[in-house]
């Protein structure tokens, strides 16, 4: 029976043709010195199994050849004749799917020509993107080092669980900026989507449920993390890129968290909930807090986009998302739905392997206050009541007793925090906006 090398030279050829039956039959044929009669099926099969869609990668088609049967009989009748005449190798070239072939992103068919592109050394570019995931192994003391590529921030979250904030350091943070003007920004995300985009807001997320009978929300619980390293290289695959840039691009906007991170953190933690928390960081995912992560998310999203927006629209629903906060809302039809419709999305949400934190599930009908991402939305899109109270009360304690017997929680830009919860407030009501910067305006800081 033929070795690992046989499946491997026979997987190059094959993945590397279009996604028709003749130029992969002549690839294998130049492979194999011969057009065996047995090819031609082998083929049909191949396309059958992975379509006209994304370019397998080459470990997917050996995966295909050890277990196609087909393939299994014809080397047992042959394979004493069956050899290896010729090593072909993927073609360097741009090969998007069918969606992505008018997408206006750089044609980058080389890890040197990435690099180039990236303004690196191959040896950088291979540092940086860590397919080895070395990072993952590092030690508590050496994470703020030269080897590592982030500066780690835990932070506690209602219901005793954490958040892992991975903010990259400065180099990995313009690669990663670059990646994102230069290749996400041209990549469109379904219309749903209203978090990460220019010219969207948490105003424009909440406006298509004013006035409601019914409104749904849901929230995904660890949204970044749970979008692995393999989806977004197939991203990348989808949008043309070579397997081995695929890999390097993935690995520049993925990171796998040491699991030396968390163990002085569990002493003084809930130990199973650090845990957890480690688990689930030390699988390479998106970083919360790297520049290419929101965009990434969206686009990584977009199938749980499109069967969400359809079921709400069977339902007699509208539907939009803010990066993990999802609202649902519509008239007498769905609102006889509701509590169903949340099953079947969850249901939705769990087959693209999204978790929903069901403790934030709201159905929220007429007779009470609607809110979405803090805004209230019953009859226009305001701020919630007591959220303005408690701002113009601290605001006002500010102007009597000083700036600093407010900051209870310690913010270390106490002034720039206060003015971005005003300015927040004068986005979504600009006369409630008006009367709370009057109030800033004196401070004494």
């Amino acid at each position: 029976m033929p070795n690992s090398s046989f499946y491997s030279a026979l997987a190059r050829s094959i993945a590397a043709g279009e996604p028709a039956a003749e130029p992969i039959l002549t690839r294998a044929s130049r492979t194999l010195g011969r057009n065996w009669r047995w090819l031609r099926p082998l083929t049909r099969r191949y396309l059958e199994a992975f379509g006209p869609e994304t370019r397998p990668t080459q470990k997917d088609v050996v995966a295909f050849l050890i277990t196609d049967a087909g393939l299994k009989a014809a080397l047992r009748r042959h394979g004493s004749q069956v050899r290896i005449a010729e090593w072909l190798h993927e073609p360097a070239q741009m090969r998007p799917v069918e969606a992505a072939r008018k997408w206006k992103i750089p044609e980058i068919e080389s890890a040197n020509a990435l690099a180039e592109w990236l303004q690196l050394s191959a040896s950088e570019l291979g540092w940086f993107a860590d397919l080895k995931m070395l990072a993952a192994r590092l030690g508590k003391e050496e994470l703020e080092g030269a080897l590592g590529h982030y500066h780690y921030r835990i932070l506690a979250k209602e219901g005793g669980s954490v958040r892992l904030i991975e903010a990259p350091k400065q180099r990995l943070k313009e690669m990663q900026g670059r990646i994102l003007t230069g290749i996400l920004e041209n990549i469109p995300v379904h219309p749903a989507v209203h978090g990460f985009r220019k010219g969207r807001s948490i105003k424009t997320f909440a406006a298509p449920h004013v006035r409601q009978r019914v409104v749904l929300r849901m929230d995904l619980q660890d949204f970044f993390p749970s979008l692995r390293d393999g989806r977004v290289k197939a991203m990348f695959r989808m949008a043309g890129y070579p397997e081995l840039v695929a890999k390097l691009l993935g690995g520049l906007c993925t990171n796998a968290a040491p699991r030396s991170l968390w163990r002085k953190v569990g002493v003084a933690r809930d130990v199973p909930r650090m845990n957890d928390a480690s688990d689930l960081y030390s699988r390479s995912h998106l970083p919360q807090g790297a520049p290419s992560s929101p965009a990434l998310a969206n686009i990584c999203a977009y199938r749980m986009d499109c069967r969400l927006a359809g079921l709400a629209e069977s339902a007699g629903a509208v539907y939009t998302r803010y990066a993990d906060d999802l609202a649902f809302s519509g008239g007498e039809k769905f609102e006889r739905s509701a509590e169903g419709f949340a099953i079947h999305a969850a249901a939705i949400l769990m087959e693209e392997g999204f978790t929903v934190n069901h403790r934030k599930t709201r159905v929220m009908k007429r007779g009470v206050r609607q809110y979405l991402a803090g805004l209230v939305t019953n009859d226009r899109i305001n701020v919630v009541r007591e959220d303005f109270d408690r701002l113009k009360a601290t605001l006002t304690n500010c102007v009597h007793y000083g700036a600093e017997s407010q900051n209870r929680e310690n913010h270390g830009a106490f002034r720039s925090h206060l003015e971005g919860r005003v300015g927040f407030v004068e986005a979504v009501n600009p006369a409630k906006g008006a009367r709370l910067r009057r109030i800033l305006e004196k401070i004494r800081w």
